[in-house]
């Protein structure tokens, strides 16, 4: 069987996912990469067959989408072409982690793809959402890579089709403690906007993952990591607590966990304001932004008692079976 996995590299998580599933899509059949946006940050270690910079991500400085520079960053005279010209025909399977050059290559040849990934469980009326919903974030999670099937992943099995988020097995095999430190992952805030009320929780230890550092060094309570798969698995397994965005991947590694954490779900991202919904309904505090304005609900979460749910992994093969049925 060959097998076309296209994987969209506008964040981490995509990344993160396909690490885990790929060895149980080997066993299958032939598997092929197509790699689709140009800014996430974790290197893909895995051989990629078709590149395309497809539609991508970027932030503004202090929480919110920079919507100039991800219009710069569209090319759509390439766009098309890399639609034209990936062999979607030649595929047995094709499945799509929310890939848009992907989604509609198969369209336009008329071959069916299955949509796997997190954005695949909005399919679902019963996924949370915010109390106001975005008519526009709908249409994006709901017709950005149609799909002929899809298969969604979540914190909670909200649907038939919706299973656990995939896990990674340096999680699955560790053996989580506390040793104090609170780990911090927004990759849409830069230093200058949130150093100061990071060091107000001193003598708290934070360990800091930002894109631009290259090697970790310590300042005061903060010790400040690249993003770097290794740094930050360990960071997290061994953290009292974790201050994110609100992706998908990293809130469900650190709830499997059992870590306490703090959302701020990028402004203007209707996905992220989706699962910070679900997360706050599950008990995980939810801030709007992180400023002078609410150091306060930081600090008390940093220094608080907060009672943290636990979710499952998700069963691969299991997982794997329900989809080639």
């Amino acid at each position: 069987m060959k097998i076309l996995y296209s994987v969209q590299a506008t964040g981490n998580g995509h990344i993160s996912r396909a690490h885990q599933l790929y060895p149980h899509l080997s066993q299958l059949g032939q598997v092929d990469i197509m790699l689709s946006g140009c800014n996430a940050t974790l290197a893909m270690d895995i051989p990629v067959k078709f590149k395309s910079k497809g539609l991508s991500l970027f932030y503004s400085k202090c929480g919110g989408l920079d919507y100039k520079k991800m219009w710069a960053a569209c090319n759509f005279k390439d766009i098309k072409r890399d639609i034209r010209d990936l062999p979607v025909e030649n595929y047995d399977l094709i499945i799509n982690d929310f890939d848009y050059v992907t989604a509609r290559a198969c369209k336009l040849k008329k071959i069916n793809s299955i949509q796997f990934g997190h954005q695949a469980s909005f399919k679902s009326n019963y996924t949370p959402r915010p109390h106001s919903k975005s008519l526009l974030g709908e249409l994006i999670l709901r017709h950005y890579a149609p799909a002929t099937k899809y298969i969604g992943l979540h914190f909670d099995s909200y649907d038939s089709f919706v299973f656990p988020p995939i896990i990674k097995s340096d999680f699955l095999n560790s053996k989580p403690a506390d040793h104090g430190h609170i780990t911090v992952y927004l990759p849409a805030y830069q230093t200058e906007c949130i150093e100061k009320i990071l060091k107000y929780v001193a003598p708290r230890e934070v360990h800091w993952f930002l894109p631009e550092i290259k090697t970790p060094f310590k300042k005061e309570n903060i010790t400040y990591f690249p993003v770097e798969q290794n740094y930050f698995n360990d960071s997290l397994i061994y953290c009292h607590g974790l201050l994110t965005g609100g992706g998908f991947e990293t809130p469900a590694e650190a709830l499997y966990m059992g870590k306490k954490m703090l959302t701020i779900p990028i402004n203007g991202q209707y996905e992220q304001q989706c699962n910070a919904a679900a997360l706050e309904k599950m008990g995980v505090v939810k801030l709007p932004f992180l400023n002078t304005d609410t150091k306060s609900v930081f600090y008390n979460w940093v220094y608080g008692v907060k009672a943290v749910p636990r979710i499952k992994a998700n069963d691969i093969p299991e997982t794997l079976r329900y989809m080639m049925a």
